[in-house]
């Protein structure tokens, strides 16, 4: 299940479906309101889970607490992200429905 997840959210970011990191999440939300799936790290720090839960919830974006930064940036071959916001709905649904499993 792990790595069918680490390979959507792969192909997310080669496909430019996938945006990253804090700042870029805040404004995309706020601004853009594009997410469709947020995903935050496990061990990302209590504030970012806090802030981005109520930023979802208040725009109607789904969150999912899973995994580790290492595992999220490794996939997206990036360094040090715990917040990954998915905009296309098919990988959205893609990664809710393997996660439910």
């Amino acid at each position: 299940m792990q790595n069918k997840v680490l390979r959507f959210i792969g192909l997310a970011t080669r496909s430019r479906n996938l945006i990253s990191g804090y700042n870029t999440c805040i404004h995309y939300i706020n601004k853009k309101n594009r997410i469709k799936l947020l995903i935050i790290a496990e061990d990302a720090s209590e504030n970012t889970k806090e802030k981005f839960i109520q930023l979802a919830s208040s725009n109607q974006i789904k969150v999912i607490i899973w995994g580790s930064k290492e595992d999220l940036s490794h996939a997206m071959g990036m360094e040090n992200r715990s917040v990954v916001g998915i905009i296309n709905d098919n990988f959205a649904s893609a990664i809710i429905a393997e996660l439910e499993k």
